[in-house]
Formats: structure tokens, sequence, C-alpha cells
């Protein structure tokens, strides 16, 4: 997606939630064809608008939504982009969006206003994140009379992370080791946080609760979340890292993910989001959609991140690309 685009699908993802009544945004950026997903007479010419964050990840799940839409035979939209999780969430409240991934903890959280995320189960990982989706679909339904559907087995959740070399020489591969090291040698410890993951209760302030850190004693740097990932790879400015799970900047880096043994951090998987009246009026756009949420991993999430964010490559070619090595639509 060119750069001109980008920055004013975002500009009208602003005007969207300024109330002006815009309906539509751009064409779809790349043609697709039917591959495994195949015409489908109720969606054939139905007009649909699909929005996203304004972040690789975001834009990534955005263009495949798009991208199968248009091969089951749907008037597809091009709203992605759009700056900010509220910016996006407005816009599907008033139906100004038809359909989204969104994040089954930023829905719990942010939409639904609840403090605590559902307990997490270290035992079985898994049945927390179904838990926490379904909590988040049943509330947004009755509050909001939005659907979440689909959920990605992807966990796009908070963490933290240090160099090969740093592990392989301290032995922290666990949040419990980090603490550890924190108590026995704060110095050794020294974090780089974003200003966000500093301050929220889903950050730092609750990670170092559920793990008994002394926040007087941790050693932290606050940067920009970008800088974190160089910075902790250099090992140099700080040893630890807090990271978005799923960045592709993490293999690129050789960075290691500390495991959360406590189950501390709320589960961000992806799932579709759409307002009752779409989903009723349209029941296949889900049925279309399953397939490829459960295709999206953690380790193919990553992977096509990392082709945006290190690669240089545009995200609707790196979607196109993977929807067409999966089998699911041809190049148009």
């Amino acid at each position: 997606m060119n750069g001109w685009r980008r920055g004013l699908t975002a500009v009208l993802g602003a005007v969207l939630v300024a109330g002006c009544g815009l309906q539509s945004g751009s064409s779809v950026p790349l043609p697709v064809g039917p591959g495994s997903i195949r015409p489908v007479p109720e969606l054939d010419g139905v007009a649909v608008t699909v929005g996203s964050k304004d972040f690789t990840e975001a834009n990534i799940l955005g263009y495949l939504i798009e991208f199968a839409l248009t091969a089951a035979g749907a008037n597809v939209r091009d709203l992605t982009n759009i700056q900010g999780s509220n910016s996006l969430r407005d816009a599907q409240l008033n139906q100004q969006i038809d359909i989204a991934y969104d994040y089954t903890g930023t829905g719990w959280i942010n939409y639904l206003g609840k403090e605590k995320p559902i307990v997490a189960d270290p035992a079985n990982p898994a049945s927390t994140e179904v838990q926490q989706f379904e909590a988040t679909r049943d509330a947004d339904l009755a509050e909001h009379a939005m659907v979440w559907a689909a959920m990605a087995p992807m966990n796009n959740t908070y963490a933290l992370v240090t160099s090969r070399r740093t592990a392989e020489e301290t032995g922290v591969r666990t949040l419990s080791d980090y603490a550890r090291l924190i108590d026995q040698d704060p110095g050794a410890a020294t974090t780089c946080v974003g200003t966000e993951f500093n301050v929220r209760p889903d950050g730092y302030p609750g990670l170092a609760a559920a793990y008994g850190i002394d926040p007087a004693a941790a050693h932290k740097q606050i940067v920009q979340d970008a800088l974190v990932y160089q910075a902790t790879a250099d090992a140099t400015q700080c040893r630890f890292g807090s990271v978005a799970a799923t960045d592709g900047r993490i293999p690129a880096l050789d960075l290691v993910l500390l495991e959360d043994d406590r189950g501390f951090f709320p589960k961000y998987n992806a799932a579709l989001v759409m307002h009752r009246d779409f989903a009723q009026a349209h029941p296949r756009v889900i049925e279309i959609m399953a397939p490829i949420s459960a295709r999206l991993t953690n380790e193919v999430i990553t992977e096509l991140n990392r082709r945006v964010d290190i690669d240089g490559e545009e995200p609707a070619e790196v979607a196109r690309d993977w929807m067409v090595a999966e089998g699911l639509v041809t190049v148009g």
C-alpha cells in the first residue's frame, strides 16, 4: 500500500469518528480470484467495508479479510489503518465499518472496561484464551450488540524479551527467573519499557505485583516501543525489554521470549468483530473467515510481521502472498 494512501486512510478514520458520516473507503489494493474460497451467491455484490488499526499486524489482518471476501464475491471497501483502537471501535459501533479483526484483551479491558482479565491457568493456557474470548464475546453482544467470532490461536499479548546471549549468561528463561535476578542483582536486569507498559495495570505494575518484584529495585529505562527491540538485542542500554509477543523483530533480532510461568499477562487473541446486524444479515462471512483464523498461529503471524517490518514488504502483498500460498485465493 502506497504511503500516501496509508496516510489518507488514517485521516479518513479520524473523520469517521468526528461524525462526518463517511461510509466508504478505497478499493482493495490488490486483485484476487477464487481459490479454495469460492464465490458465494449470497455475497455477490454485497458492499462490505473492512477496517483495521494502524500498525503492521492489524493491517495484515485487515487485508486477509478483504481478500477473502473479495474472492467470495463481495464488493469490498478498504478502510484499514485507522489510528487507534477507540477510533476503530467507534466506527464499528456506528456501523461505518462492517468487520475487522480485534483482540480479546482489548475488547475486555478497553471496550468493556473490565479491570482484570480472566484468571490464567498456567497448566492450560489455551483454555484461558478460550475463556477470555467467550467472556468478551458474551459481554460485548449483551452490552453493545457486537459479535465476536472465529478466534485465532495467535495471541499478541505483552511479553518480556532478552537477547539470546543474555539468556545464556544469566540463565533467565522465565519471568520468575527475571524476578529473582532483580532481587539478587538489580543492575544486571536493566529493562527497557514502553511508556504505556510502564504504567498499565496489565504492564509492569501488574507484572511486578504478580512476580513479587520491588518496583523501586527494578532498573527501568522508558523508551519508545519501537526502540525497545534493538536496544534489548544490543544489550548495552537494556538487557530485557517489553514487547508485543508476535512482533516480527523478535525472531529477526534473535530475541528470546521469557515464559510467563505464572500466567500473568492477559490474552490478546485476534478474532473477528462485527455489529450484530451485519453478522445476522451475512452469516456466511464467519464461515468463510473461520478457516483463515484457524491458520493464524503466533509463528505464522510473526513471520508475516517480519516480512513487513524487517524486509520492507507491503502489508497487502504479504497478506495476499500468504493466502495464495495457502490456496485460499489466486492472483486476480
